[in-house]
């Protein structure tokens, strides 16, 4: 793998169970991700920012300032369209990178605006995925997540009166794509691998439901102003994802870092993550989530052993049975796929 400028990256390793993984962030513009090489990453979770939402405009501006433009003279679709060809580099580097057999995850949420006295939806979602099958990803069933607000001042238009008001908006889209047929685990090793990473099967239920509801969500994160600009995630976002559609040792890629959610999700589930982040005063944040991350990981990963015991409790109680066991943990498991599953803890500290 190429070697990076040294003050463009942060690297660390952090010990999970019996294997040490890496967690790396390069300074840069992930329209070039010159430090990967092709194939090398096994799954993409990212949240990018999101076109035509105002908070934004600026670091769009950055990479196309004709941009800024557009939106003064009311071009607000000619602005869309620049502002998707700046984040259709970055789709097409992850196709570059991404494996056989490996996913991409987006959550994009549309935008709503109003330019020179028209209102309008920007259609994100839909962008997005014109240019995902174009490089040659396979479009997967996706994800709604629900972030529903009780504010009475969330709805738009013209209040009660027809013909002048706007559905309210409460959820964003997580965007599933895979490179090629499905991954294939040839070896005793990498076979025994996926059936330790297996999740419960109550996990899966929820997991992979097409509906998300993780509203109230709280995150500790540093720097109160990096946050704001964010608009990161909750861990819980990229914990699922990289749970559902990783195995132990895989490498997770996030070309817009941020607050540094995603690493801290890999490093709760033992996998590797890079992150690109074209600001550089994220850093100090993102090194917190990290260290913050053991302690966090530990706290979720005892949380899904609870949840999984609860659970046998309550299905015996009302007279069904759970046939299978699991021997490592001394638990009982709905299936015979969860016989060998292992949750692995964080432990450690960088070095």
């Amino acid at each position: 793998m190429a070697q990076s400028v040294k003050a463009d990256l942060m690297c660390g390793r952090q010990a999970l169970g019996d294997m040490a993984t890496e967690h790396t962030t390069h300074f840069v513009d992930a329209a070039k991700m010159n430090q990967l090489e092709n194939g090398s990453v096994n799954l993409v979770v990212t949240s990018p920012p999101y076109p035509m939402i105002q908070m934004w405009d600026e670091i769009f501006a950055k990479s196309n300032p004709e941009i800024t433009k557009l939106l003064a003279n009311d071009d607000g679709w000619g602005a869309f369209e620049e502002m998707h060809l700046v984040m259709d580099k970055v789709w097409a580097e992850c196709h570059r990178v991404t494996s056989e057999g490996g996913f991409v995850c987006i959550n994009i949420g549309d935008a709503t605006r109003s330019i020179g006295g028209g209102f309008a939806m920007y259609t994100n979602r839909a962008r997005i995925d014109v240019k995902m099958r174009a490089l040659g990803f396979t479009p997967l069933p996706d994800i709604l997540w629900r972030k529903q607000s009780n504010a009475p001042n969330k709805f738009m238009g013209s209040g009660m009166l027809p013909a002048g008001a706007y559905v309210t908006y409460e959820h964003e889209y997580i965007a599933i794509y895979r490179k090629g047929g499905k991954r294939q685990f040839k070896t005793k090793e990498e076979k025994q691998n996926r059936r330790e990473s297996a999740f419960f099967w109550e996990e899966r239920n929820v997991w992979f439901s097409d509906l998300w509801d993780l509203k109230g969500t709280k995150q500790k994160l540093g720097g109160k102003e990096n946050r704001e600009r964010s608009a990161a995630y909750p861990f819980e976002l990229p914990f699922r994802l990289i749970a559902m559609l990783s195995v132990r040792g895989d490498t997770v890629l996030d070309p817009f870092m941020g607050t540094g959610s995603t690493h801290a999700a890999a490093i709760a589930l033992q996998r590797n993550s890079i992150g690109y982040e074209i600001d550089p005063t994220f850093e100090e944040t993102i090194e917190e989530t990290k260290a913050a991350a053991v302690e966090w990981g530990r706290q979720r990963q005892q949380q899904r052993l609870d949840d999984h015991k609860a659970f046998v409790v309550t299905r015996e109680a009302s007279g069904k049975v759970v046939k299978h066991f699991n021997e490592h943990h001394q638990i009982k498991v709905m299936t015979s796929q969860e016989k060998e599953l292992k949750i692995e803890f964080p432990k450690g500290k960088w070095f």
